[in-house]
This record gives structure tokens, sequence and C-alpha cells, in this order.
């Protein structure tokens, strides 16, 4: 039996420092929403606050009702308090569903990628010896890629940064499966290995806890994502790995 360790690895906040650029197309997005949003880049200091409310964000799209609502002087904390209720009012006020909004933003995306990929690559870093890590893993054992993030746009960014993961190990927002779902497959396709799962957002790792079919599987807590001081705080109370940048894949 094959005892190597089995990695399923978030995209976003784990392997791609993406905020910027996620940002900047949830605006562009806006700006096709509502005709008052201005100009074709946000003000960078929405950019910063984007940021701070990232951790709140489970998929990309959901950034075009975000930079919305910093447009309209929320503040931060304010999202925070009742960010289920002031997306739903917008979506509703505009008569757009999630739908609509997955397909504008994987447009815009597509777009901004035609006319100056380079650009977008740059927009969406790895973070800090992310690259040569996975250059390695990829020479030593098995690894997946789970994210919310349309497979694409995955793909151009492995791509860029020479990066080689076949297709079938990227499991992402075209497939239409949950993480725990995703994992649950990974378990039995690797039976008896182990397998660690690196995600960055705490409401994903609580959620696998709490399933007693994934109770095999090591979490590790990826304290470089996009977090909070009190996601930390309380992903210390858990049983996971919380695990610095330097420690991922060391």
């Amino acid at each position: 039996m094959n005892n190597s360790i089995i990695y399923a690895l978030d995209f976003d906040g784990v392997i791609c420092d993406s905020a910027v650029e996620t940002a900047i197309t949830g605006w562009k997005c806006a700006g096709q929403i509502w005709d008052d949003m201005p100009g074709p880049v946000p003000p960078s200091q929405l950019i910063d606050q984007f940021r701070q409310v990232r951790p709140i964000i489970e998929t990309g799209y959901e950034a075009i009702l975000a930079m919305r609502l910093l447009h309209l002087g929320e503040t931060t904390a304010s999202i925070y308090t009742d960010y289920a209720g002031k997306t739903q009012a917008l979506m509703q006020a505009a008569q757009v569903d999630a739908g609509d909004l997955k397909q504008r933003f994987g447009a815009t995306r597509d777009a901004w990628i035609e006319t100056a990929l380079a650009d977008w690559i740059d927009m969406n870093p790895l973070f800090s010896g992310i690259s040569e890590r996975l250059q390695r893993l990829g020479q030593q054992g098995i690894w997946y890629i789970i994210t919310t993030k349309q497979e694409r746009f995955v793909k151009q960014i492995l791509k860029a940064n020479r990066i080689e993961l076949p297709d079938a190990h990227i499991f992402g927002l075209d497939r239409n499966m949950s993480k725990q779902e995703v994992l649950k497959k990974l378990l039995e396709k690797h039976s008896g290995q182990p397998i660690h799962f690196v995600e960055d957002r705490l409401p994903t790792l609580l959620n696998v806890l709490k399933n007693d079919q994934l109770a095999e599987i090591k979490l590790i807590f990826a304290l470089w994502g996009y977090n909070t001081d009190a996601d930390k705080g309380v992903a210390a109370q858990n049983p996971f790995v919380c695990q610095l940048l330097e420690n991922f894949l060391a």
C-alpha cells in the first residue's frame, strides 16, 4: 500500500493571492449592472477595504456585490454584520440571481484575459515560494485543487507559473460539487492513504469537521490566507493544524 500523503489544496487564499484581481473584476461587473459606478477600476482604498471583506466571500462572483456595497459607503464592519441580508437586498433590487452574476463574472474575466493576459496574470500572483513547492510536489506526489473558482482560470494561472497538474485533478465551480463531496470522492479513490486538506476559509473547515464521513482527513488552516484574527482564534480551538506559509508543503 502506498502511504504517501495526498494533498487537496484550496486555490484562492492558499495558492493564489487573487484579492486585487477579484476586486477589480467585481467592480467591472458592478459597473455593468449599476450605471452610477465610476470608472473601469476601483479606487485603491476600496481595493484595500475589499481585502478586509474577502474572508466572508465564498465564491468569486460575490465580489460584484461586495464592491457595490463598498461603493455605497458600507464599512467592513457593517458588511460583516449582515452580509447575507445586504447582498440579497442588492440582488433583489437589481433583479439578478447568483447564476446571472456567475456568468457575468466569468465573462468579464474572459474578456480581460483575451485583451490583456499578462496584466491579468500579474493581478493573480502566487504566494511567496508556492510555485517552487508545487513544482516539487508534482514530481514527488499526488495533489489536487478544490476550489470555487472556475477551472479555466485556475489552469491559466498554473500554466503561467509553469505548474503542471492534470485537468482531472482540478475540481472547480464547473463541477457543481461541494468541497465535501470532492473530499469524499478522493477518500474513495485513495482508500487507505492519508489526505491533507489545506483551506483558508474557517467555515469550510468547520463544515468538513462536522462530517463524520470525512473524519480521516487531516485539516490544515492556512493562516496566510483570507481569514480574520477572530477566525484564527476559533481555528486554534479546533483540531486543525494552524499552518504558517513557511511551513506549507515544507
